[in-house]
């Protein structure tokens, strides 16, 4: 089985090095993975999870969250990051010191940042569903106070551009970073939820018990990333003292994977992925139709230029979408592959610290020339 489970470099084939595709990849090799993965040992995590590298406290505990305060201070405009659940813990948003968005934003000037905590779930968390997780993130905004900044990740970007255009008031400002929204615009991830018979996502649902195995997806792959694509990830050579201990610090976080609830799960693909309804105006969120032209707040759209997962093309894509004007549109794209858009050194050093200042602007300027 390892020559049909390798990869060849491009579209929609090269996404085994990327965790955030594993739920929609699963899919594809479903019907070889329901007897193969059964002659592998056992893939578990690790013991223990690694620590955070920002400093703070777990401030509420929800269902879906634990909401994760970094706040240095209790003056200043709250930034909530949303991290991506896909499989593996938030600290995609604080993997280590000049890779963490969480610290980026701090050293920019936004002193009071925190970051949902994605729970794996449970046996009684499996019927939770997008509107579970989006009435999870409101309470946590409401904890905070609103308005908030909202800082998207992957695909905890579509969630935060829902809870925009479903609570427009308490946002103040939006940055969707390698967000999927408009699954029109071809991609791997499109392409993977929409290839597969919808059959096959039910079948994953019902073997984890009504949630989707993280250690399962764990055991689907054959190919875990090698050192080379960690090193795209992180954007620098992992040869020295600290490259080894940040090479050694990814391979324990890429293998303490998180379940999914199985209606979430089923939900994202069918109704984000495989019916595309946020971009074709047909999503019901809490009881009401999603208009994502109701979204006016300034937007700041980061999208990798090497982005296999969601091409630059797809990210930048949601400027057409929303209501917000263009002058308050903000929009950069970095060399970068799609995890070294939350991981990346070299995007670390440049398109963070643009963000953290668009977020700090009062857009006054912007405001005047608009006029």
């Amino acid at each position: 089985m390892a020559e049909k489970t390798g990869r060849q470099k491009g579209g929609a084939d090269h996404v085994a090095d990327d965790p955030l595709l594993w739920p929609f990849a699963a899919a594809r090799l479903a019907m070889d993975a329901c007897f193969w993965w059964m002659e592998r040992g056992p893939v578990e995590p690790a013991g223990s999870s690694l620590p955070w590298t920002t400093p703070g406290t777990a401030t509420l505990e929800l269902a879906t969250m634990l909401l994760r305060d970094c706040a240095r201070g209790q003056s200043g405009q709250p930034a909530l990051v949303c991290a991506p659940y896909a499989l593996h813990r938030a600290l995609i948003a604080d993997f280590a010191p000049g890779h963490s968005v969480v610290q980026s934003l701090q050293n920019g000037g936004v002193d009071r940042v925190y970051l949902t905590d994605w729970r794996s779930a449970t046996t009684e968390m499996r019927y939770l569903s997008i509107d579970s997780y989006l009435s999870d993130l409101n309470v946590a905004i409401d904890e905070i106070g609103a308005p908030v900044d909202l800082v998207g990740l992957c695909q905890g970007g579509w969630l935060s551009l829902l809870y925009a255009a479903r609570f427009p008031t308490k946002v103040r400002r939006l940055v969707l970073v390698g967000a999927p929204v408009d699954l029109s615009i071809d991609s791997a991830m499109a392409q993977l939820a929409r290839n597969a018979p919808g059959m096959v996502y039910d079948q994953l649902v019902a073997r984890g018990g009504g949630n989707v195995s993280g250690k399962e997806m764990l055991r689907v792959w054959s190919k875990t990333p090698s050192r080379e694509d960690i090193a795209a990830a992180l954007q620098r050579e992992l040869s020295d003292q600290e490259g080894a201990a940040l090479l050694a610090r990814f391979e324990q976080w890429n293998v303490e994977p998180l379940d999914l609830p199985g209606t979430y799960y089923l939900e994202i693909v069918n109704w984000i992925f495989r019916e595309n309804r946020m971009a074709g105006g047909n999503f019901t969120a809490l009881g009401r139709r999603i208009d994502l032209k109701d979204v006016k707040v300034p937007i700041f759209l980061l999208a990798g230029l090497d982005d296999e997962v969601v091409p630059a093309a797809q990210a930048l894509a949601t400027a057409a979408l929303v209501g917000t004007p263009p002058a308050f549109i903000a929009a950069a794209s970095e060399p970068s592959n799609h995890l070294g858009l939350f991981m990346g050194a070299r995007t670390h050093a440049q398109a963070w610290p643009r963000i953290a200042h668009w977020l700090r602007d009062d857009l006054s300027g912007v405001l005047a020339r608009s006029a």
